[in-house]
């Protein structure tokens, strides 16, 4: 996806992810369409969040309500459960109810068109957060707050590369994808691949969607320790699916971090333990705690202000020692 200070909300920068405030998904008390507000005179945020498949998105979705609830905003929250569907009904439910700004989390990159364009002719503004659409139309939102996904894979692939920079035998890797079509699986393939495909020493014998999840990443990992006994490197698109993973290794009687080293994304707790307990070798990190950008550039948007096309935030890497080190003042 790693402090909110280290978040730069400059023209320069771009993309992060965002989060809501209360908890209330009815109708409740809405505002006037893009200029109009709650009867009290406060903003209204519709958002629609992907759902709660990780300890990343908990987080996420954590920030963005307790930031809605000190900058004052109503918040409109729903959970799309992974289904895009699901996201454009909600969202067509913030245009009835005219809120004054609409944020989600895409959960796939394609589709969205359509419901943008009854967002914008209602006018609307809408603040894309975490995960960015591949629509060539950017005047169907305002702006993008979310992490630099390719950058996350190549780092991921850096780390790699330089691990095995002395070894000239094959290197077998096995991938486990995030959320078919979501512009993070997309973009820390793509990253990563780039940079590895420079030595052909680097083979993935095996990438398949994880969804995100633990349990599927535990199914998955065991599939493929079935189908290919000699793995060597495991890159799991976040720490959930690498957790899961991880079971399945040691249900395999392999050792986790040893017998097959492995890189994932995100930097959770529950991640960063196992990265300083051994089991897991790298973690690029990706912050989930972009709520109170998301509450700034809500406010910005709904006064009229120009914002940044695209707003990214500043992320590290963790190794063994550098968890165990972070880890007694992390946050999720």
């Amino acid at each position: 996806m790693k402090s909110i200070s280290a978040l730069v909300l400059a023209g320069a920068v771009a993309f992060t992810m965002a989060g809501c405030g209360s908890s209330d998904s009815s109708a409740g008390s809405a505002g006037s369409g893009g200029s109009g507000g709650s009867s009290d005179g406060k903003i209204v945020m519709g958002f629609s969040q992907v759902g709660a498949e990780s300890g990343w998105r908990t987080a996420n979705t954590k920030s963005v309500q307790e930031s809605a609830k000190e900058a004052g905003i109503d918040l409109k929250f729903s959970d799309a459960q992974q289904k895009q569907e699901n996201q454009i009904k909600a969202i067509r439910s913030y245009i009835q109810q005219k809120v004054d700004v609409i944020a989600f989390s895409p959960v796939v990159e394609s589709g969205w068109d359509t419901v943008l364009k009854e967002a914008k002719s209602a006018n609307i503004p809408v603040i894309l957060t975490d995960r960015a659409v591949d629509s060539p139309d950017t005047s169907l939102y305002k702006t993008f707050l979310g992490s630099d996904f390719v950058e996350e894979g190549r780092k991921a692939g850096q780390w790699l590369v330089e691990e095995y920079k002395d070894s000239t035998d094959p290197v077998n890797i096995v991938q486990l994808e995030g959320t078919t079509g979501s512009a993070p699986a997309n973009d820390r393939k793509e990253g990563f691949q780039e940079v590895i495909s420079a030595d052909s020493k680097f083979k993935i014998i095996a990438s398949q969607t994880g969804d995100f999840t633990r349990a599927k990443g535990k199914e998955v990992m065991e599939a493929f320790l079935k189908s290919n006994p000699d793995i060597d490197v495991l890159y799991a698109h976040n720490d959930d699916m690498g957790l899961g993973a991880i079971e399945a290794i040691e249900g395999a009687g392999k050792v986790p971090g040893k017998d097959i080293k492995i890189i994932t994304v995100d930097a959770v707790h529950d991640g960063m333990q196992a990265l300083a307990d051994g089991k897991i070798n790298f973690i690029v990190e990706c912050s989930p705690l972009l709520g109170p950008q998301l509450m700034d550039l809500a406010k910005k948007v709904v006064n009229g202000e120009q914002v940044p096309d695209r707003v990214v935030t500043e992320e590290t890497t963790f190794t063994q020692e550098q968890a165990k080190e972070a880890l007694p003042n992390r946050q999720y």
